[in-house]
């Protein structure tokens, strides 16, 4: 087995994964409804090369290492931000893949108005 660096058992969403499960879609939006990972998001998206190196993110925030962990390890585990070690740190990069899900979702007439039980084509109790 060839390793990459990455550690892909940390990401709950699978790049194979059905854009269609509410339970997807829901762990990715989750990850980014608090504004420090907002935020952290955007200073990777802004960084040279794509990737940020932990080191340098926690140079931007005012909080504990462990606080800022916490954090980055919500972005990693939904899929968001991709983790490859190199050496003792930690660099972070933007998963494209599920970036690209995740605005395919918000579209109108995305994947999400395909799933079971909604009530597309149905009369509403409220007409």
């Amino acid at each position: 087995m060839v390793s990459t660096g990455l550690d892909t058992a940390e990401q709950a969403v699978p790049a194979a994964a059905d854009e269609r499960d509410p339970a997807v879609a829901a762990r990715m939006f989750k990850a980014l409804a608090d504004p420090i990972r907002v935020r952290l998001l955007g200073l990777v998206r802004q960084s040279p090369n794509g990737e940020s190196c932990f080191c340098d993110l926690a140079d931007d925030f005012n909080m504990p290492q462990s606080s800022l962990s916490h954090h980055i390890k919500a972005l990693v585990s939904a899929g968001v931000l991709r983790r490859e070690r190199r050496g003792t740190w930690s660099w972070y990069s933007i998963d494209h893949a599920v970036m690209d899900m995740m605005e395919s979702l918000l579209r109108p007439g995305g994947p999400l108005r395909d799933i079971p039980g909604t009530a597309t084509g149905t009369s509403s109790r409220c007409d």
